[in-house]
């Protein structure tokens, strides 16, 4: 019988090339049919029963031969439906969990062969598991900063905020800050009266808060507004001038208004800095964990398990180590360093690490910043803003700095990753990284990065994907943005050159992305809907034709994530051996009518096999 092909009738052909008899594969054929039973059980039973028949089917189906069964897994997840972002297999209805490595992925039956007495098996109930979202750009402590004041995000007009501020004045300590973040004065019912460039004048805030100092960070990040208590203690008056790369912004009688533009932000926050330095050390630390906890907690309950963050300093990684060290991060950071180019030369060597503490935390990029945001006139521009002749925006940073940064980088195996919005902001950063590239032609994996890349002019859309240049975007600017970028750009720019992801893939870029939080809210969800839809609140779509399909979208929050970082051997596709990073969501948001994806809820967000999201049973 050796070679041969034939066998009984009850099991089918022998495998050429076996020994023994067919009595095995009539085992085999047996359990086969015994799980279709089972799993038929399961899926005709009600949903409260469900994972009872399901744990036993499995348990009771996964008999083999001695030296033939797999070591148990922790966790499996069954009955759903798996998309892995593994090409060879790109759907699954069941994965295994063992540690926090990804055991196995494949069919309900398959993968029983991985459960143990102690398995703790979830059904699905057909619900989509993908890979954990990686956010591939936002702030992480400024996400739980964030939840420590006061949310402006939701503002309807200036009226608004100051009923706002005036409640927090009532309930604050004599001469404490008022902090709040979110505005946004193109997304207001109507410009405030009085108002310059739109903004609104301090005179009203002021008013309602004559001896706390208010400062209010515009939603961009990229400007804040000042009371007069203030600028007081910050020392500004008519004839402070302009930082480089900042403005203050004044009226027809040359007064401050109380808005300061990009670098013109931290004349005021001195102030703020100034009285935050009476602290503790005790007081310090325990406020910057409240910052992450928040921000962890955030996250996780929108389904990311990784995060790139957008620039941190050298202290807080200190405290990312600490908090690593006692679990207490939960999400993985890929951390962004930022500093003046002493402080990054005298550090670098010393800071890099690659997945300590069991992969969550890496420090191996930094970040820069170009210009500023299109919302508050910062992004720098090669012709005049539409709607302010006067002005091409800010180079936030001298661009020869900049320079310097790049070999910096090259210098130390860092990657870098520059903020720039403006089209002007995003050639002079392309021209720093080819000069850069020119000075080390044998390095051909740097995958430096341009955050954000907003706005681009069609003869620089190209270069992306020739220097190999990942445009780190977010999709939900796209529709955020959308009402003023023709404002501020005309439409021949706009179309050219606004959020074109599409245009950025044809020439090769790898594009991921995110959302910029605490900018705009940290969910993968609502970005992703943005990036398949790019329709405004209104109805209308911003140049459809740059849309992403679903699975580019999906792509772009998952394993170009982890390209962006180097990971994409650890995370970023459901493949055997990788971290187990997974997100469980309550609707398939590669099928569902476009309409029904921003009512997908997060079910679970298992980060390295550990459920740390559970929104059913919170």
């Amino acid at each position: 019988m050796r070679g041969s092909s034939s066998g009984c009738k009850r099991c089918g052909p022998r495998v050429p090339g076996a020994a023994k008899c067919c009595q095995t594969n009539h085992l085999a054929a047996l359990r086969r049919r015994a799980v279709g039973a089972c799993l038929a059980t399961v899926f005709r039973s009600s949903s409260s029963r469900r994972l009872v028949f399901l744990t036993a089917c499995l348990l009771a189906c996964s008999g083999t031969r001695a030296g033939q069964r797999p070591e148990p897994a922790d966790l499996v997840l069954a009955n759903g439906k798996v998309v892995t972002l593994n090409p060879a297999s790109s759907e699954a209805s069941a994965i295994a969990i063992r540690g926090d490595r990804i055991a196995a992925v494949g069919s309900d039956a398959a993968v029983r062969l991985h459960v143990g007495p102690s398995t703790k098996v979830i059904d699905l109930r057909g619900n989509l598991a993908i890979p954990g979202f990686i956010e591939s750009h936002a702030h992480f402590t400024g996400i739980g900063r964030a939840r420590m004041e006061l949310d402006l995000t939701k503002a309807r007009n200036w009226e608004e905020i100051i009923e706002w501020v005036t409640e927090a004045v009532r309930k604050a300590r004599p001469g404490e800050w008022i902090r709040g973040r979110g505005w946004h004065q193109e997304k207001w019912d109507g410009p405030p009266v009085p108002n310059v460039e739109g903004f609104p004048t301090h005179d009203s805030l002021s008013r309602v808060s004559t001896d706390n100092p208010v400062l209010l960070t515009h939603a961009s990040g990229h400007a804040t507004f000042a009371n007069a208590r203030a600028m007081e203690m910050a020392g500004i008056t008519r004839s402070t001038p302009n930082p480089s790369g900042g403005e203050i912004l004044r009226d027809s009688r040359g007064n401050p208004t109380g808005v300061f533009r990009e670098t013109a932000s931290g004349l005021v926050s001195r102030a703020l800095r100034a009285s935050l330095s009476k602290r503790t050390p005790a007081e310090v630390e325990a406020e910057s964990r409240k910052e992450i906890e928040l921000a962890a907690q955030e996250c996780l309950s929108k389904g990311v398990t990784s995060f790139h963050d957008a620039g941190a300093s050298f202290r807080t990684i200190d405290l990312y180590r600490r908090m690593a060290d006692e679990d207490k991060l939960g999400v993985r950071l890929y951390v962004m360093v930022q500093g003046g180019n002493a402080e990054l030369a005298a550090n670098l060597k010393k800071y890099r690490t690659i997945g300590y503490g069991r992969q969550h935390l890496t420090v191996r990029a930094i970040k820069q910043f170009m210009d500023g945001a299109l919302g508050a006139r910062g992004a720098w521009l090669l012709a005049p803003y539409a709607d302010l002749p006067s002005s091409t925006g800010l180079n936030t940073t001298p661009v020869r700095q900049i320079a310097e940064t790049a070999r910096l980088a090259l210098e130390n195996d860092y990657q870098l990753c520059v903020h720039a919005i403006g089209d002007r902001a995003n050639r002079e950063t392309l021209d720093v990284y080819e000069a850069a590239f020119r000075t080390a032609p044998g390095r051909k994996d740097l995958r430096w990065r341009i955050e954000h890349a907003q706005h681009i002019s069609a003869a620089d859309i190209p270069r992306f994907g020739s220097l190999g240049v990942i445009a780190a975007m977010q999709g939900v600017h796209c529709t955020s943005d959308a009402p003023y970028v023709i404002a501020r750009l005309g439409e021949r720019r706009a179309e050219e050159g606004a959020y074109v992801w599409q245009k950025l893939m044809r020439t090769g870029a790898v594009v991921c992305n995110g959302t910029d939080a605490p900018v705009e809210d940290v969910s993968p969800i609502a970005s992703y809907y943005a990036t398949v839809s790019r329709r405004l609140k209104d109805g209308s779509v911003f140049y459809g034709d740059q849309r992403m399909s679903r699975m580019e979208a999906l792509r772009s929050y998952t394993l170009n994530g982890a390209y962006a970082a180097f990971e994409e051997s650890i995370k970023g596709s459901l493949v055997p051996g990788k971290l187990a990073d997974i997100t469980v969501l309550s609707r398939d948001i590669l099928a569902i009518p476009e309409t029904e994806i921003p009512k997908t809820e997060v079910l679970y967000t298992i980060v390295g096999g550990r459920i740390l999201y559970d929104r059913l049973h919170r």
